[in-house]
């Protein structure tokens, strides 16, 4: 049963709009009885929620702006708020850093933005890249990059000064300025560029990318996009690998990441590309067509080229099989004439024929990749402090065991051998070059050979 009360006009506008209570006078007729105290009660409840909410709002802006959500106004990055543990720059500051994104300042293009020279009012020089707008994932890649370098510290690893706030329309990260530029700047524009890279530079900048390649894989971190175009050398040819925007935080407990393949026509490996998985072999495979073009300064794509040999990773492969080291080796570096040199190359361009292998599981780690890089060096010094002794023709085996080491399932596309740290080859370095020639085309044959 329900019972429904109809009050009077007079009492409906008595109660709801002057807080009064509907009463009868003496004569039955209607009056409306102001109650003071209510009155008082309902100010104060709508008062007190209100005060209480500004004060929320105000609370909760201040506790925002300290965390660096609301940057954009903060003069100076040094006393400004922080964003995962890096300052957060305002977009004007970065204006005057840069003379307004002068175009004589580009340092270069990228995939997901332009990258240019700016100086802080501190006097540090800096890179500053600035994500295109018109890149439809440029917030997820900026978000990525900061996140990842602030949870790594590596010397090898370019380190990250700062950003704007990921909720200003202009998304720059600001890192540290690496005066030497590219790698690739180095390596692929002309014979008076390249001639700064004499062979011990080129082995020392594969060990160090190497190694920072290492410290990210044992991190759970995969680069994804490892290249000579993010491999930065500072004055003294130390390497800083670059780039973390499609870098993928990688779960330990499992062996793959189904992803849609991305990366740089040319270092992709092609077994992420068909079956859109990504391990951290997916990296091995990109470094070891870096290694193929510090051994041959050439580009990593080259449309000039034969068509199955556009891509130095065939390149390479061919050559390889074919014991034909030689032909691929920058002439400058010195392959003919000096016997140490040659050695480490036929190391190295052995090592890059494994990381090259169309099958992941033949690769081998980053970790073996770097132990291997480190005994070139260690075989270097045992040669200098053997220097007398003369190679023997028919110790094949011992030959050998310099491109040993790598744990690979036996295949007729891989080199299966171990590395061993116990030998390595000691040429005599005034032997005649033929001979060393020999030692080459022994070791390229027993290869083939053992691919059969």
């Amino acid at each position: 049963m329900q019972l429904e009360v109809l009050l009077s006009d007079d009492c409906a506008k008595c109660v709801q709009h002057q807080s009064g209570q509907c009463q009868l006078d003496t004569q039955g007729k209607f009056y409306c009885a102001k109650n003071k105290r209510s009155a008082q009660k309902l100010e104060l409840g709508i008062a007190l929620p209100l005060f209480s909410i500004i004060g929320l709002l105000l609370i909760l802006w201040r506790c925002k702006a300290k965390r660096g959500i609301v940057l954009s106004s903060n003069p100076e990055p040094e006393s400004c708020s922080v964003y995962f543990g890096v300052p957060v720059f305002s977009y004007k500051d970065l204006q005057v850093a840069t003379k307004y994104f002068d175009p004589s300042r580009v340092l270069g293009d990228g995939g997901f933005g332009t990258v240019y020279y700016g100086k802080l009012k501190d006097g540090r020089e800096v890179a500053i890249k600035h994500l295109y707008e018109h890149n439809s994932r440029r917030l997820e890649q900026f978000m990525n990059e900061v996140k990842i370098l602030t949870r790594l510290r590596h010397v090898n690893l370019v380190s990250l000064y700062g950003c704007t706030s990921y909720h200003s329309h202009e998304l720059l990260l600001v890192y540290e300025y690496i005066p030497n530029g590219t790698l690739a700047s180095l390596l692929h524009h002309g014979s008076s560029r390249s001639s700064f890279l004499p062979w011990p530079i080129r082995i020392k900048v594969a060990i160090e990318t190497a190694t920072a390649l290492a410290y990210l894989h044992a991190s759970d971190i995969i680069h994804r996009d490892v290249k000579t175009n993010n491999i930065l050398l500072d004055n003294s040819f130390c390497v800083k690998v670059a780039d973390f925007g499609m870098s993928r935080l990688f779960p330990n407990d499992v062996t793959h990441v189904s992803t849609a393949p991305q990366g740089t026509p040319g270092y992709l490996d092609p077994e992420y590309h068909q079956f859109y998985q990504l391990t951290s072999k997916s990296d091995v495979y990109s470094f070891g067509v870096v290694l193929i073009e510090l051994i041959s300064s050439k580009p990593a794509v080259d449309m000039s080229r034969h068509k199955d040999e556009i891509s130095l990773a065939n390149l390479a492969i061919n050559k390889i099989r074919k014991g034909a080291i030689g032909e691929l080796v920058d002439p400058f570096l010195g392959f003919e004439s000096d016997s140490g040199i040659r050695r480490e190359i036929v190391m190295v361009a052995e090592l890059a024929f494994q990381c090259l292998q169309r099958d992941r599981e033949l690769r081998p780690s980053m970790e073996e990749v770097l132990e291997a890089l480190r005994r070139t060096e260690i075989g270097k010094e045992e040669a200098e402090i053997s220097h007398g002794d003369v190679l023997s023709a028919d110790d094949d085996e011992e030959e050998m065991k310099v491109l040993n080491g790598m744990k690979a399932t036996p295949s007729p596309k891989a080199v299966t051998d171990k590395w061993d740290s116990e030998s390595s080859i000691t040429p005599n370095i005034s032997s005649q070059s033929t001979n060393q020639s020999n030692v080459d085309v022994r070791i390229s044959s027993l290869n083939l050979e053992k691919m059969k």
